[in-house]
């Protein structure tokens, strides 16, 4: 869903009408942007659709791990070793 200039609300506006821009959120499944001279400063989302950003979060996360597991085990098989001195010839320092 886009954001259309009607979600860009001003603090000292959505401090007065919490309650309703709350109830607008949740029904709507929207979002809107509170702004603070001029500059947004927070969002008001609903919570089913923070809950959902925060599982995008660690499933993409798991993705990365997952991929960089792949990429070494593809190394591996592919010989691309590095024995333990070669590890700290190149970084100078104890491993």
């Amino acid at each position: 869903m886009a954001i259309s200039s009607k979600d860009i609300i001003p603090l000292t506006r959505a401090h007065a009408a919490l309650t309703k821009l709350c109830a607008q959120v949740k029904r709507e499944h929207g979002e809107k942007i509170l702004t603070k001279n001029g500059e947004s400063c927070a969002a008001l989302i609903d919570a089913e659709r923070l809950d959902y950003y925060h599982r995008l979060e660690r499933e993409h996360v798991h993705l990365t791990l997952l991929e960089d597991a792949v990429r070494g085990v593809e190394e591996v098989n592919a010989g691309k070793l590095l024995t333990v001195a070669k590890l700290k010839a190149r970084y100078g320092r104890q491993v």
